[in-house]
């Protein structure tokens, strides 16, 4: 990965953040705690400060800057889910982080225009932690019936259909860890002078760290000297709080990630922690604060071992290629040759542009290598799920 030579991060958030360090106990911070303030402090963060800088001239894009088809296509793997749960008068589709509110627009076009029965019943809402994305959201999604709310204000067991997170659980904070002399230890961020940051290992702030590490079968010792990885303790605390919400129905999640033995193969020995700047890949959080993405990869063997400790149980893992092939994106792409639907340059143009996009979204090599990972509760496990009929992968 580049390292970007030019450091711009935010005075302000890099003194406070500074100032935090100096005043916690033995003067540090573990990494999770540096990461919550450079990407979520409320006046000063990535997301509070850069609502805008996703798409092609941002640091990054996601699956809805690339067309309507990703969202149309879930809208269409929803609909089965409100169906398979009888068909309730309301069926609450709940998204999680909701970036410039890009798919719920196209989720709700296609299911107030393809699908009116599912659409009558739909209670569309979104949870939100950045006000400047909200405001966004509310002007991207102006005229269109979705609401918004904490996640604090949905009360326990009161939710009936689905919860969505797309690209969510890889920004959340992790802790970092180091192997040395075969025993695990944390990363912190200490201060060098008055605003310089540098790491420091030692014990671990909580005893979660290995317990994470056991829960997916990964022993310490066998890493190696100086293996150094990730471990998100926030997912967890998300899924069991999603989880407590849910009555009956579903947890849809699609990020970039990896099953445990995955993230913690040899080969991933300094970690999957990446910064977005600009559209460049870098490995150095300490650049560019509050100004750059920083995320680390998903463990989705944590998801579904964690989840299950709530009664979520998992109904599938699989790859977005499969997942969205077998919601019909290939007959979308058939669809742009068809006899007649290209008369002229223009529209030439625009379905080469739209053949790239909806490549783009199965492409091994990019975004079709998400994972998709879909966990039900009260549900039947049985009820064949249309995004899980291609081949799937298990996560042991």
């Amino acid at each position: 990965m580049e390292t970007p030579p030019v450091d711009d991060s935010n005075p302000a958030l890099r003194t406070l953040i500074a100032q935090r360090v100096a005043a916690s106990p033995g003067g540090r911070l573990n990494f999770a705690q540096f990461m919550d303030l450079a990407l979520y402090h409320p006046e000063l963060g990535y997301y509070a400060t850069h609502p805008g800088r996703i798409g092609g001239w941002g640091d990054y894009i996601t699956a809805a800057h690339l067309g309507s088809d990703f969202g149309e296509l879930l809208a269409v793997q929803a609909a089965q889910l409100w169906r398979h749960l009888g068909k309730p008068e309301g069926f609450d589709f709940v998204e999680m982080g909701a970036g410039q509110g890009l798919f719920a627009a196209d989720f709700l076009r296609h299911a107030h225009a393809n699908l009116p029965d599912f659409a009558a019943a739909l209670d569309y809402r979104i949870v939100e932690r950045s006000a400047a994305q909200l405001a966004e959201q509310r002007r991207v999604l102006a005229g269109l019936p979705v609401r918004w709310c904490d996640l604090e204000q949905i009360a326990p067991d009161s939710v009936a259909g689905c919860f969505f997170a797309n690209e969510l659980v890889d920004a959340l904070p992790v802790h970092q860890f180091v192997v040395h002399r075969g025993e695990l230890l944390e990363i912190y961020v200490a201060l060098e002078g008055e605003r310089d940051f540098v790491e420091v290992a030692a014990a671990p702030s909580t005893p979660r760290l290995a317990a994470f590490l056991d829960r997916c079968g990964i022993a310490t010792a066998p890493l190696g000297e100086g293996y150094r990885s990730e471990v998100n303790l926030a997912a967890l605390d998300w899924l069991e709080a999603v989880a407590r919400r849910l009555a009956r129905g579903y947890v849809l999640t699609v990020d970039y990630g990896y099953t445990a033995r995955q993230y913690y193969a040899p080969q991933h020995r300094s970690g999957t922690l990446a910064c977005y700047h600009r559209h460049r890949v870098h490995d150095n959080p300490y650049l560019h604060i509050g100004n750059q993405d920083i995320t680390a990869h998903v463990n989705f063997t944590a998801l579904q071992t964690h989840g299950a400790a709530y009664a979520l149980r998992s109904l599938g893992f699989t790859r977005q290629s499969f997942f969205l092939l077998a919601l019909g994106l290939g007959e979308r792409l058939a669809a742009l040759g068809a006899p007649g639907a290209i008369e002229n340059n223009a529209q030439l143009n625009a379905a080469l542009r739209r053949r790239e996009a909806l490549r783009t979204l199965v492409d091994p090599g990019s975004m079709g290598d998400f994972g998709v990972l879909i966990q039900g509760k009260n549900t039947d496990p049985d009820l064949p799920l249309a995004g899980l009929s291609l081949p799937a992968q298990t996560l042991s």
